[in-house]
């Protein structure tokens, strides 16, 4: 039994090629729309390329792209096979061609929806990305002087100052660093002697912190110097001081700003996908209906259109069948010739009178 069978005459007929051929331009303008956000998205992963990991993958964006590409080919293709069917002598010359289409369309569906997946599930890769990416620009925080390095410094300052965050986890991150370069420190100076002399590898760390990470709705001027000093400061108790400096870290901010961003891209394919679903569905019901016409120099008579000749369940049996038999013959061609190649080898017998 046929899977959703309708039954159709020549109005019917007509409408849905006309209806499919408005939703393949439509499909072709959300593909255009597809194509624009992974292009968006990449861009925005370019600007802020120094502050992620090397592995950093481009992979959702590419996708958004080549989905978007594909979307505009396909769709078009089909509104001009719908716009043919409305004459049966133009409709005639793409008959060889819709099984093989519709299978492509298929497998174009299926990439969509994971596509539209991995929007929505590249969470954990991008955390692990920032964090490392963060953690490795902020030890270049201070080479200002170093070729290929020197625009490190405003990246990260233009980056704090964007997204109202500090460090990669938080403030204490820059603890663990030296971010003052050694051109700006007076080595004949006890202080900062005594405090090279005391810290890890000969480095001069300070619990502060680049300007960048103080806070302009600070009611009081940003301390951003002995933070966790209480006594440096009049008035002052950093464990309560709250709009002091931005508590949030970097990490945090551009994994909110970029997972908000792939999980809205990805509810917007998830929509282009049930569209497409729509349209594939649509258009074989169109070749079907006009393929059991049974007399095709009478286009108004009636015919029937369904998506499945049998049902799910034959389908599936049918489709293993032949499988099985493409692999029965492939194993007889291999052991033919295996057998020729055994013949050719045979020795000749001599006898001996």
């Amino acid at each position: 039994m046929a899977l959703l069978k309708v039954k159709f005459n020549q109005k019917k007929r007509v409408k849905l090629a006309q209806g499919l051929w408005l939703m393949n331009w439509f499909s072709v303008f959300a593909g255009i729309i597809v194509f624009s956000m992974g292009l968006f998205l990449k861009i925005e992963l370019r600007k802020r390329s120094e502050v992620m990991d090397n592995a950093e993958s481009h992979f959702v964006p590419n996708s958004l792209i080549l989905m978007g590409i594909l979307s505009c080919a396909f769709n078009g293709f089909a509104g001009k096979i719908c716009y043919d069917s409305l004459d049966p002598t133009k409709f005639a010359k793409w008959k060889p061609f819709l099984k093989p289409y519709l299978a492509l369309c298929f497998l174009f569906n299926i990439l969509i929806f994971l596509v539209a997946l991995i929007c929505f599930l590249m969470r954990g890769s991008l955390e692990s990305t920032l964090a490392h990416g963060l953690k490795n620009s902020m030890k270049f925080y201070r080479d200002t002087d170093t070729p290929g390095r020197c625009f490190m410094k405003k990246t990260i300052d233009m980056l704090q100052i964007e997204f109202k965050c500090c460090g990669n986890n938080g403030f204490r991150d820059w603890f663990e660093i030296q971010w003052i370069s050694n051109r700006y420190l007076d080595f004949s100076s006890k202080e900062v002697k005594d405090r090279i002399k005391s810290n890890v590898d000969g480095r001069y760390l300070v619990d502060g912190v680049p300007f960048s990470c103080c806070n302009p709705s600070s009611p009081r001027p940003c301390i951003q110097y002995q933070i966790t000093n209480n006594t440096a400061h009049y008035s002052y108790d950093y464990q309560t001081e709250e709009l002091n400096l931005w508590s949030r870290g970097c990490r945090e901010a551009l994994l909110h700003y970029y997972a908000s961003m792939m999980s809205s891209m990805g509810a917007v394919v998830l929509l282009v996908w049930l569209f497409e679903v729509s349209v594939m569905v649509g258009l074989r019901l169109l070749h079907t209906s006009l393929e059991s016409i049974s007399n095709p120099e009478d286009p108004e008579c009636e015919s029937e259109g369904w998506i499945l000749e049998n049902s799910l369940k034959d389908t599936f049996k049918s489709t293993l069948e032949s499988l099985k038999k493409i692999g029965k013959f492939n194993q007889v061609e291999a052991g033919a010739e295996g057998a020729e190649g055994e013949g050719g080898k045979t020795p000749a017998i001599a006898t001996v009178s």
